[in-house]
């Protein structure tokens, strides 16, 4: 059937009869497995208001009203038919993976109505002790970074916040929780004398144009993947951003970015235009503006992570430089440079200036005291 669900209107479809598909759940069988209903309409209004009566009747016939359901179970009801149907692809797979590998064998056997805050509370800080995934026997650091306990903990709250308004609990225990602080990682960039070796290495691989743009822009890792040659505007010497790579469930997709501020026009300069130029010569057929020399279509976001990583090391920069650091590098290099706070976090794609302003906030903390310094000597020459 062909899928097409309203965004934000429960899990919706329009089949390929035409007609209009609602389908919710109405309980668990003995295996723990959702059992599944649906409604059918002519109209997607007339089929919103069936499945929100169908919903309604369901809950007052379901073990939902005596709060028979586990964490587990209301878990699971409230990701198909609440979050699923108006959350990003991506975010969908984020709170799949938290339901499936830390919440279901963490309280997931919990009665819905027996949760407190303690619970919660023990829950969070064993995941932050040692909630990661054993995926191999040599990792011994089984430590969940804090951004995954909050993001988890954002997940849960909005869950229980929708059992609370279904009458099934009587208030949210996820309010009350104490949330390890915010992990502020050191900021990495490539040492400016060492960003020629960088490039030259970039030269020698084959992959110059892709890196030198991603040094010349700080494009996010998905949107420089998923760039085409039709982004380009050779005459106005401008690319268009509009789209991000990602890989989801082991397949690359390429979705809208996440934001509005992140579909932007950037401004690149003449040398970088006759490098794209060049490289596009070498596959003039290809939609892509960096297919892989292996497959011949997009590169996968992964792949890009791999070959930055054989770049320093043939460069012999033993810094510890993640591909994101690059956008950085081009961050600090450009403020440094002179230009405004204004321009770099709209080449960025930033929401506002202030946010980027506090992600550099080391960087034009240097420059106002580089600033104080050129002021303070001419005011000792005027003196």
């Amino acid at each position: 059937m062909a899928k097409k669900r309203a965004n934000g209107e429960g899990n919706i479809r329009k089949r390929k009869d035409g007609r209009w598909e609602g389908r919710y759940t109405v309980g668990y069988s003995e295996a723990g497995k959702p059992v599944m209903k649906n409604v059918l309409a002519k109209t997607q209004k007339e089929c919103r208001e069936k499945l929100k009566k169908a919903m309604e009747e369901a809950g007052r016939t379901s073990p939902a009203k005596n709060n028979e359901y586990t964490v587990e179970q209301w878990c699971t009801l409230w990701f198909e038919n609440y979050a699923r149907p108006s959350i990003r692809e991506t975010t969908a797979a984020y709170y799949r993976n938290y339901i499936e590998k830390h919440i279901v064998p963490g309280i997931g056997k919990i009665r819905l109505k027996k949760l407190t805050t303690l619970d919660l509370q023990k829950f969070y800080n064993k995941l932050k002790e040692g909630g990661r995934v054993k995926r191999y026997e040599e990792m011994t650091d089984l430590s969940l970074s804090s951004k995954t306990v909050r993001g988890l903990h954002i997940m849960l709250k909005q869950c229980l916040e929708q059992a609370v308004q279904e009458g099934l609990i009587p208030q949210n225990p996820a309010a009350r929780c104490k949330l390890p602080p915010k992990e502020k990682r050191e900021m990495q960039v490539i040492p400016p004398e060492k960003i020629g070796a960088y490039l030259k290495a970039a030269e020698e691989h084959g992959v110059l144009p892709m890196f030198y743009l991603e040094l010349a822009t700080g494009l996010r890792r998905g949107e420089l993947t998923a760039l085409l040659w039709s982004d380009l505007d050779v005459k106005a010497s401008t690319l268009s951003v509009s789209k991000s790579a990602l890989r989801i469930s082991g397949e690359v997709k390429v979705n809208p970015p996440k934001t509005q501020n992140s579909v932007r026009t950037i401004c690149l300069s003449r040398e970088t235009v006759d490098l794209l130029i060049r490289e596009h010569r070498k596959h003039p057929f290809s939609p892509y503006m960096f297919p892989s020399p292996v497959t011949g279509e997009m590169y996968g976001p992964d792949c890009i992570g791999h070959l930055h990583k054989t770049l320093l090391k043939k460069a012999g920069i033993e810094e510890k430089v993640r591909f994101h650091d690059l956008r950085h590098t081009f961050a600090t290099l450009a403020l440094q440079s002179g230009v405004d706070a204004k321009t770099v976090s709209s080449i960025l794609g930033h929401y506002s200036t202030s946010f980027t302003l506090d992600v550099y906030a080391h960087t034009t903390k240097d420059m106002q005291r580089e600033a104080a310094e050129k002021i303070g000597t001419l005011l000792a020459q005027a003196v």
